[in-house]
């Protein structure tokens, strides 16, 4: 059956494309999703990181006030995702461009790209908070 059918009128209708339920969910989708939801991510860190700047700008009572919610649970665990997103996307866009050239494209080298994209991103995350704090 083609993919194209044709309307009573003998006009064709528009070609129909597979709904989400037909693929099967891999490590490519899933970093492809991940990819697009770090990109986003980094929006808001780049905000924060501007707020910062400004705080840092606007004077001591300012900037003490953005220090300390940064430096609380929250405002660590936000850096550490921001972190985390950064490195992510980084990586994302290595395996895109690795792509674009026309390498790794089977199967097999694919996953294994998803895989090292996410593990690591989970490494380089975990490499830079250890170097920062011990720097600090």
């Amino acid at each position: 059956m083609s993919s194209i059918e044709t309307r009573p009128a003998g006009r064709p209708a528009r070609p129909l494309s597979p709904h989400l339920q037909v693929y099967r969910f891999s490590w490519t989708m899933a970093m492809s999703i991940v990819h697009r939801i770090t990109g986003v991510a980094l929006y808001g860190g780049t905000l924060l990181l501007a707020i910062w700047l400004v705080s840092a700008a606007a004077g001591k009572q300012s900037f003490d006030s953005v220090q300390w919610f940064f430096g609380s649970f929250l405002g660590i665990l936000v850096l550490f995702g921001f972190t985390w997103a950064l490195w992510h996307h980084m990586l994302g866009g290595i395996r895109h461009l690795i792509w674009d050239m026309g390498l790794m494209l089977e199967a097999d080298n694919r996953m294994m790209l998803a895989r090292v994209t996410l593990i690591g991103s989970i490494g380089l995350t975990v490499l830079t908070w250890i170097v920062g704090l011990a720097v600090k």
